[in-house]
């Protein structure tokens, strides 16, 4: 597999979804948590999505259990979390591994052969062909200046 819209992971609701279904999209891909001390993050990643999606931006919320077990709740709970405190409409996924024997293979295309995902909400912007084109840390705030610049040079 070549880039990241050859991945599929079901939807928080349960559906398969292909990531070519945001082909020519600039995708900001993140490894979310409703209990950690970065989920106040959700809110940046929520204006991101308001701001850039009809400039052809794609916010990807993949939650995960595996650090500080801080996203221990039931897909129904996270979308019923994300939804009511943070007002989430970018599309989020069912719960993930990130790292580690049972790594989603789109997590492995997006390390590579780089280092472990450190933390919740580390992030990748994929450009419109599926290429992964920055990795940012997860203390990386959404309104982060170098993040932003990014993703408004992947939109241009």
């Amino acid at each position: 597999m070549s880039n990241a819209h050859d991945y599929s992971a079901p939807s928080i609701t349960g559906e398969d979804t292909s990531l070519a279904s945001f082909a020519d999209k600039v995708l900001l891909i993140v490894n979310v948590a409703s209990e950690c001390g970065l989920t106040p993050q959700y809110a940046g990643l929520q204006e991101l999505h308001t701001q850039y999606a009809d400039k052809g931006l794609a916010v990807l919320g993949f939650p995960c259990n595996q650090f500080g077990a801080q996203e221990p709740g039931s897909e129904e709970q996270i979308q019923q979390f994300c939804s009511s405190n943070y007002g989430v409409e970018f599309p989020l996924f069912a719960k993930i591994e990130v790292n580690g024997d049972g790594r989603h293979p789109l997590y492995a295309h997006l390390i590579d052969d780089g280092e472990d995902i450190s933390w919740n909400f580390e992030k990748f912007l994929v450009d419109g062909d599926g290429q992964t084109i920055a990795r940012f840390s997860p203390r990386t705030a959404p309104d982060d200046p170098e993040l932003v610049a990014a993703i408004e040079e992947a939109l241009a």
